[in-house]
């Protein structure tokens, strides 16, 4: 990795736009970047002579032009692996992805101890069996449920119970790599704005739902960071007042109404019968007391993305996490409360649901490690 650093900031400008959206021509990324070709002559023939960028063959056949056609510039995408880890509660999951985030193995271990010294552990064990496999491991990235300083303290995470955690420093002495610490949803916003749904697009929110509720907006292609990065958000966000009141979050909070331990617990609650999430769901045809909580579950997913459409304006929101199937079962109730609390004439929502599995939210992690790591800076 070393030989490809430091990139300087037009340099680096440009290997994001041939990463991202390569491969592209010399012509076509000078009229990207609003560069002239001299320029973009002087830029590219370091990344060039380094090896992270090469002149790749043609897709088809070039357009008939004067000369010699130049080929399009490209990044080899196996020329470097990364690994990214999320940390839940009860597993740690693995990836190795290649240069461009694409998941090319999995690795899962359960986690029988939030000590940091035995999480550390573990994450390099599993770095060290992942690396033997994939060799060329430029970095490393670690989503946590949490508050994250600097891509290396976790300042808070209530799920592993931690705060202040070197989570960078103890994994790097381990392993030997660069290590980057980040929130887990904002390591899938980037993910996702740079390689996914949210690809190209100048203004996009990803709204997740599972254990809590996840929101980060992208503005000019950028995310944008806040200093109340989970901590809480959902939590006092009020959609019904007189809406349910769940050991987590306030009365009629979005994550009462809306997370998956919040809609356990409410039919817990009212039936005395401990039922998982996919048991309600599958119930809530029948059963009142499940269709009643599915359906209100419906309407404040429904209120929440009228209120995100009304004043963030976004061109596409992705809706993620473990908590999707909500729309399968619901999804009629969710539209009629976003036509009911938007404006008749208000342009429709373009909506993107992706059921994810945890290894979604590791490649987040590693396209963070991707960002920081290798072009020196993350798009928040």
């Amino acid at each position: 990795m070393t030989d490809w650093l430091p990139l300087s900031p037009a340099e680096r400008s440009v290997a994001i736009e041939v990463l991202v959206h390569g491969p592209l021509s010399r012509t076509e990324l000078a009229r990207r970047l609003n560069l002239s070709q001299g320029s973009l002559t002087r830029l590219t023939k370091p990344l060039i002579e380094s090896g992270l960028l090469v002149e790749a063959p043609w897709a088809g056949a070039p357009e008939a032009r004067q000369g010699r056609p130049s080929q399009p510039l490209d990044v080899v995408a196996e020329s470097r692996s990364f690994l990214g880890f999320k940390i839940t509660e009860e597993m740690v999951y693995g990836v190795v992805t290649n240069l461009r985030s694409d998941i090319v193995a999995r690795l899962d271990r359960p986690l029988t101890s939030h000590d940091p010294e035995y999480v550390a552990d573990l994450v390099a064990t599993m770095t060290a069996e992942l690396a033997g496999r994939h060799p060329a491991v430029a970095g490393l990235g670690i989503g946590v449920g949490g508050f994250v300083r600097a891509h290396a303290v976790v300042g808070e995470s209530p799920y592993l119970r931690w705060r202040d955690v070197p989570r960078a420093d103890r994994v790097r002495r381990r392993t030997g790599l660069p290590v980057v610490v980040e929130n887990d949803v904002a390591a899938l916003v980037e993910a996702e704005t740079w390689f996914g749904a949210g690809r190209g697009l100048d203004r996009f929110v990803v709204l997740t739902i599972g254990a809590g509720i996840g929101y980060g907006l992208v503005l000019g292609g950028r995310r944008v960071p806040y200093a109340e990065e989970d901590r809480g958000f959902g939590l006092h966000w009020i959609i019904d007042p007189r809406g349910p009141l769940t050991p987590q979050g306030e009365r009629g909070s979005a994550v009462s109404l809306l997370t998956v331990p919040s809609i356990r617990y409410q039919v817990r609650a009212a039936t005395g019968r401990d039922a998982s999430y996919e048991e309600i769901l599958a119930a809530a045809a029948g059963e009142p007391m499940a269709a009643r909580v599915i359906g209100e579950a419906g309407r404040a997913l429904g209120i929440l993305l009228a209120q995100i459409s009304n004043f963030a304006m976004p061109q596409k929101i992705l809706l993620a996490g473990e908590g999707v199937g909500l729309m399968d079962v619901a999804g009629d109730t969710v539209w009629d409360a976003v036509r009911a609390h938007r404006h008749p004439l208000a342009a429709p929502i373009r909506l993107e649901t992706k059921v994810s599995d945890f290894h979604d939210w590791a490649r987040g992690a590693a396209v963070l490690a991707i960002q920081v790591l290798v072009l020196g800076g993350a798009g928040g």
